[in-house]
C-alpha cells in the first residue's frame, strides 16, 4: 500500500507540535508528506504511516478554537507486519514503552507506548476483523 493516499487519520494537537512530528518520524517510522506553519507553530501537519493505509493530521494545540482537544489524551492502534523491528527501534530511541512486546491471547505480538505528550500507541500485526457481509 505504499504510496497510495490514506483514508483515515487519526488527528492530534500538541504542546510542543515540531517535536511529537520528530519523535513519530524518528521512533516509529512515519513519513512526513505535508506541514505547514511558521517557526514552532504547525498549523497542519501529515504524516503518513508507510505500512498501511493510515496517518496523522496534527498541528499545535490552540485552546478554544472550534476543533480544540487537549494533548495527551488520544489513544491508538497502529497494524505493523512486523512488530518485532518495530519494537526494537522503539527501544532504541527510549521510548516509554507501557506494554512490552507479548504475544495476546488472540495470536497477535503486541506492544504500547506513550509518545511525549501523553498520548498512548499499540503496534502489532493483528489487522482487525474483515468486514461483516
Amino acid at each position: 500500500m505504499t504510496g497510495s493516499n490514506p483514508t483515515v487519520f487519526m488527528t492530534l494537537q500538541a504542546t510542543d507540535a515540531p517535536a511529537l512530528i520528530d519523535f513519530y518520524v524518528d521512533t516509529f517510522g512515519f513519513v512526513v508528506a505535508a506541514r505547514y506553519g511558521d517557526g514552532d507553530t504547525v498549523h497542519h501537519a501529515q504524516l503518513n504511516w508507510p505500512d498501511g493505509a493510515g496517518g496523522i493530521m496534527l498541528g499545535t494545540h490552540r485552546p478554544g478554537a472550534a476543533w480544540s482537544r487537549q494533548p495527551g489524551t488520544a489513544g491508538a492502534y497502529v497494524v505493523t507486519t512486523d512488530p518485532d523491528t518495530l519494537y526494537e527501534r522503539v527501544l532504541q530511541h527510549g521510548a516509554d514503552v507501557v506494554r512490552p512486546l507479548a504475544k495476546t491471547d488472540y495470536g497477535a505480538r503486541e506492544f504500547a507506548v506513550r509518545d511525549p505528550e501523553g498520548n498512548l500507541w499499540s503496534f502489532g500485526d493483528h489487522a482487525g476483523e474483515p468486514t461483516p457481509t
